[in-house]
């Protein structure tokens, strides 16, 4: 006898109980079986799945249990109002990242062309979004990982956008190229932390969480080589963890960038740090 959609949403809810909103996520992985909405789902309780869509949903449900990241069970996370496809190549767009979207768009003209780079695209939201938001502006996205360009190819053209995309270590593939504004949102977390063997983050690429003892690696390079690629006047932002504001704000100081800002996330935390090229004074130009 085929399940119905109550009796399998029920049964996932009762496996899934150690998850947060069981219910929910229930409600998702049997809607992306499917192809429905939440909202049809809550309407149709009483209709019956074919077994193979059953099967297909206790399978996800299995590997959900054992905490496989929701996004990369669908293949897909919403981000700044856009649909972006995820793979396990790819960080999970999270909404804390879009603060970076909101500073930078307050730096972008809109019907002005600027020249915009975003080093470690990923799923390429932070470039897509920005694409999306300022269709005037050329955007750059740079990743070292082929795989997760292939992804964000996939999104830029699912999203109707133009990005260039280009393979390589941070500015390393942009010879003298300049832009207005730089954003990233690098890995910054320290090897060894706890968090790493928590929740997604077991999942997620070691090379788009990870940056040396402290963290900071990667966002010691990224602004070690920022004044060589901004135009004067031109702006540096990037993502950090919450507790790394004040070091950014001393690396930035350093390295010749003036105008620091420093903006929370949706909870309150430091989250966005940055700072304006207004002279060719740094030591790195």
């Amino acid at each position: 006898m085929n399940p119905t959609v109550d009796s399998l949403l029920e049964e996932a809810a009762g496996i899934l109980v150690g998850c947060d909103e069981a219910r929910r996520e229930a409600q998702v992985l049997l809607g992306h079986v499917l192809g429905a909405s939440r909202a049809w789902l809550s309407g149709h309780g009483e209709d019956k799945a074919e077994q193979s869509a059953a099967a297909e949903f206790r399978d996800l449900v299995e590997r959900r249990r054992f905490g496989e990241p929701i996004a990369y069970l669908v293949g897909e996370r919403e981000f700044y109002g856009l649909g972006f496809r995820v793979t396990p190549d790819v960080l999970i767009p999270r909404a804390d990242t879009e603060t970076l979207i909101d500073v930078a768009l307050e730096k972008l003209v809109p019907g002005v062309v600027h020249d915009v780079l975003d080093l470690g695209t990923g799923s390429g939201c932070i470039a897509i979004a920005i694409a999306h938001e300022r269709p005037a502006a050329r955007v750059t996205a740079v990743d070292i990982s082929a795989a997760a360009l292939a992804v964000a190819r996939q999104n830029a053209a699912t999203t109707g956008v133009t990005v260039e995309f280009v393979e390589g270590r941070w500015f390393e593939p942009l010879a003298q190229n300049r832009f207005d504004v730089v954003v990233s949102n690098p890995p910054y977390v320290a090897a060894g932390d706890a968090h790493l063997q928590l929740g997604d983050l077991r999942f997620e690429p070691a090379m788009a969480l990870i940056s040396g003892k402290d963290g900071l690696n990667d966002i010691r390079a990224i602004v070690a080589g920022a004044a060589a690629h901004l135009r004067t006047g031109g702006w540096l932002l990037f993502e950090h963890g919450h507790d790394q504001a004040d070091v950014c704000r001393n690396l930035l100081l350093d390295a010749g960038f003036e105008e620091i800002v420093n903006c929370a996330d949706i909870a309150g935390l430091p989250r966005v740090a940055g700072g304006r090229l207004l002279t060719s004074k740094s030591t790195n130009r």
